[in-house]
């Protein structure tokens, strides 16, 4: 999955195949596409501030747009902290800043909770869907949570080496592609609340 979403954005060419996002090459639409990659490592002892970071990462940007996505995603109080002083679940948060300050029209998560901790997922998500909103962006997230996929996503696709299913979550997510995704040893439970 990880590997997919990199030839989505771009940052590898598919072996057979091709990849269209914003009906061109992801190569030609980079200024359209944000990305929040799965982990994301970096020296925490080099001391650039979360604001440089951001600064850095789009040196053609106002500082005004970066406040006021930082402003967004509630992490101004964080403008001078560094980077590497960041917990995961704040380093998140200035990632996803970082993907939406050029205005992107579809932005891709890889599995954005890997580094918050289990309280915070449902505010994560719930953000998610927040920058979806008000944003107007395309938001392609990868994710292993089912249940809170299903809550949120407008569509699904299910990949285990391949495409199991695509459609409505209500109507994708049954219980032998469960089954088929996690191995027969698990249970599906419907809860209406």
């Amino acid at each position: 999955k990880t590997t997919l979403l990199k030839i989505m954005v771009g940052l590898l060419n598919p072996t057979e195949g091709s990849i269209k996002v914003i009906d061109k090459k992801p190569q030609n639409v980079r200024k359209k596409i944000g990305y929040v990659p799965q982990t994301f490592s970096f020296d925490k002892s080099f001391p650039i501030t979360v604001r440089e970071f951001l600064k850095f990462s789009h040196n053609d940007v106002s500082y005004t747009d970066i406040i006021d996505n930082m402003n967004h995603l509630e992490i101004k109080h964080l403008e001078k902290k560094l980077l590497g002083e960041l917990s995961g679940g704040q380093l998140q948060r200035v990632l996803i800043t970082r993907a939406l300050i050029g205005k992107p029209e579809v932005i891709f998560l890889d599995e954005p909770v890997s580094g918050i901790d289990v309280g915070g997922e449902r505010n994560f998500y719930e953000l998610i869907k927040d920058i979806q909103t008000k944003h107007k962006v395309t938001i392609i997230l990868v994710s292993h949570e089912v249940d809170i996929v299903s809550s949120i996503a407008t569509e699904v696709i299910c990949i285990n080496k391949e495409m199991l299913c695509s459609g409505k979550p209500e109507q994708a997510l049954t219980p032998e592609i469960i089954s088929k995704l996690y191995g027969s040893n698990m249970s599906h439970y419907h809860h209406n609340c």
